[in-house]
């Protein structure tokens, strides 16, 4: 029987809606959530009101090939999507450890999807159906579309097109380019020529086709071979991610095949985000997965709002300018507010929103207004390394887009957990929404995320320098004085990011130090395709300058870099010494105020020697109402460790 509100699920879902062939099978490595969060379903949705049938195939047993075949062969095209996140990054940590959970999968149990789940999938289509055109999109065939450095087999690997054996890829957020890509094709255009959409990237044997209107990039065996033309392969890929202004792009591959990338799609308008958003989800994961306990990932994004997509604030580990693009697309504030009204009808809400955001919460719209007609600078950064002359830092939008959620009938709290760009906050000289965020949006503690304190190596990150994270601090300090608040600012941090050796580490601990902060986590640099820092982590070298770049991928000075900013933990001393050994910082090795670690304790002092023929009692004499010697030194030592707790957890806190 089919399941009331959700798309087919499964072939008898399909046959209860009379459907006798769906015009898209619509493969997917996350388990099926009828949410907008949910890429997958995003794109049906919008597909469905175009007036497209969809059945979602989610995770299919890859091992299985018959599992493929549950709706039969679609009238249009496989949609194929590895899910919300690369599958690699999902399935592995950055030590290419096996992760135990899957927060994307029923039950959150691991193992629902193979590893390249994009490419297992559409060659599991290729064995049976050889000329259904495919169709790829979401995180993983986005940053994979051109010849990319895959981390976890350490070589660069050819663009994703070739190695899937799918048509096309529809690269970034796809709404624009999935409804041209299903209308050539209902149209009965083939797939091969469908060459002319923007957002997808295309492969050919025709060389006047690919090079049309093109720039040329490093042939693919030639970025496999030389590190510096892989950097400037990179960089022009980096430098034409507008959809204004970026240029068409071609890559050579041996036997006279291309893959073409063309321009991204056009942003979307207030109103074509407004009706995205709009559409009729349910807003939770396919009831068939109520037996395993629901699939976890629904918990996070239940009762958020998603108000914006893109982002300007240009961090280059960061892949969002190879995705959603550096240009700020929001939804009106009637479209958010109607959502927020079936938030609080629904049963288990609270009073709570858990966000309200995107990418960085607090951008609302472009940075300037020549990105919507020209498109963002090739040459430079709206943020980095100082705020552009034309930027435009104004929460005046935001801040009312807050209040009138705040006022909601039933609303309790609204909180950001999307994360604020503190710089492009301090940038706007109007403190008011600072002073909404301190009394209304911020229950106890305030993340953000500084990255690092050396500017050697916020500068290879594309963020603000140190200072400014320093002046942001005794801003947000000074607020909460003001409104009688006692919050704290939590800093992310990350370790042995490109350009980051042990004296950069060493730094940064130091200010931890001396702000009183002893972190609990810390994300380790993470090579995922696609970004500037993956780039600088492979070829050793900054594309942007073509200079060189130290990078820690040594597991053990990656230990070294990680433990630093957690000197405080017991488990670390060992490593936190021996890398103060190694850059020559042993005055840090102490009991002074300064020092991280204490010395080394040596060996417990040998008993006194006794001369031969003296006896001395084994047992000392206790005298009548008094300590003895070692009962003395017992307490004494545990009113140190006392005295040593109660400071350490005075220290917990960060002083601002």
């Amino acid at each position: 029987m089919s399941v009331s509100g959700f798309l087919p699920a499964s072939k008898a879902d399909m046959q209860a809606r009379g459907i006798a062939q769906l015009d898209f099978v619509y493969i997917i490595g996350d388990a099926y959530v009828d949410h907008p969060s949910f890429g997958h379903a995003v794109i049906s949705r919008v597909l469905e009101a175009h007036g497209y049938t969809v059945g979602i195939l989610a995770q299919p047993d890859w091992k299985d090939g018959t599992s493929i075949l549950e709706f039969g062969e679609p009238r249009l095209a496989f949609l194929v999507t590895a899910g919300n996140m690369d599958s690699m990054v999902k399935h592995y940590s950055v030590s290419k450890k096996r992760r135990s959970t899957d927060a994307y999968s029923p039950g959150g149990v691991m193992g629902k999807r193979p590893d390249y789940a994009t490419v297992v999938y559409c060659n599991l289509i290729r064995r049976t159906y050889k000329k259904t055109p495919i169709v790829i999109g979401g995180i993983e065939a986005s940053l994979r579309r051109l010849g990319h450095y895959d981390y976890w087999s350490d070589k660069v690997k050819r663009s994703i097109l070739l190695d899937s054996g799918a048509d096309l890829i529809s690269y970034g957020m796809g709404e624009r380019s999935i409804v041209e890509i299903a209308d050539a094709l209902a149209s009965g255009i083939a797939v091969r020529d469908i060459t002319f959409v923007p957002g997808t990237v295309f492969k050919t044997k025709d060389l006047e086709l690919a090079s049309y209107d093109a720039l040329e990039l490093p042939a693919f065996e030639q970025i496999r071979s030389d590190k510096a033309a892989y950097a400037r392969s990179f960089l022009i890929q980096y430098q034409n991610t507008d959809p204004f202004n970026g240029k068409r792009l071609y890559e050579a591959y041996g036997n006279g095949r291309y893959v073409v990338q063309n321009p991204a799609a056009k942003p979307l308008s207030e109103m074509e985000m407004d009706d995205i958003y709009g559409l009729a989800y349910m807003r939770t994961f396919h009831p068939s997965y109520q037996k395993y306990g629901g699939v976890p990932a629904i918990s996070e994004v239940r009762f958020g709002l998603v108000s914006s997509r893109g982002c300007f604030g240009g961090c280059s580990f960061c892949a969002l300018t190879f995705h959603q693009g550096r240009i700020v697309q929001s939804r009106s504030h009637a479209s958010i507010l109607a959502e927020a009204k079936k938030l609080i009808k629904e049963p288990d809400f609270k009073g709570y929103i858990h966000d309200v955001g995107g990418p960085t919460a607090n951008f609302r719209h472009p940075a300037c207004e020549k990105q919507l007609t020209q498109g963002a600078c090739k040459g430079r950064q709206c943020l980095f390394p100082s705020p552009c002359r034309h930027l435009v830092a104004d929460h005046h939008d935001y801040r009312e887009l807050l209040r009138k959620l705040r006022g909601l009938e039933g609303v309790k709290k609204v909180f950001i957990r999307s994360g604020i760009r503190y710089d492009y906050l301090i940038y706007d000289k109007d403190r008011q929404f600072l002073r909404e965020l301190c009394e209304h949006h911020v229950s106890g503690q305030l993340k953000i995320a500084p990255e690092h304190i050396s500017d050697t190596v916020l500068q290879k990150m594309g963020k603000p320098s140190a200072e400014v994270y320093r002046q942001f601090g005794k801003v947000y300090q000074r607020m909460n004085q003001e409104l009688g608040k006692k919050q704290y600012l939590v800093p992310y941090l990350m370790s042995s990011h490109p350009g980051s050796t042990l004296k950069e580490a060493i730094e940064l601990a130091e200010f931890l130090r001396d702000m009183g902060y002893a972190p609990q986590q810390v994300q380790d640099f993470y090579p995922t395709p696609s970004t500037i820092s993956t780039c600088m982590y492979y070829t050793g070298l900054d594309p942007r300058t073509m200079q060189p770049v130290y990078t820690a991928n040594n597991p053990h000075e990656k230990a070294m870099q990680r433990a630093l900013i957690q000197y405080r933990n017991p488990k670390n001393e060992s490593l936190v010494r021996e890398a103060l050994i190694k850059a020559g910082r042993t005055d840090l090795i102490g009991d002074g105020p300064k020092c991280l670690i204490r010395p080394k304790k040596g060996p417990k002092s040998s008993r006194t020697r006794i001369q031969p023929g003296r006896k001395i009692d084994k047992k000392p004499h206790k005298r009548p109402g008094k300590k003895t010697g070692s009962q003395t030194i017992k307490e004494g030592s545990r009113k140190r460790k006392h005295e040593r707790i109660s400071n350490r957890s005075k220290r917990s806190r960060p002083t601002f």
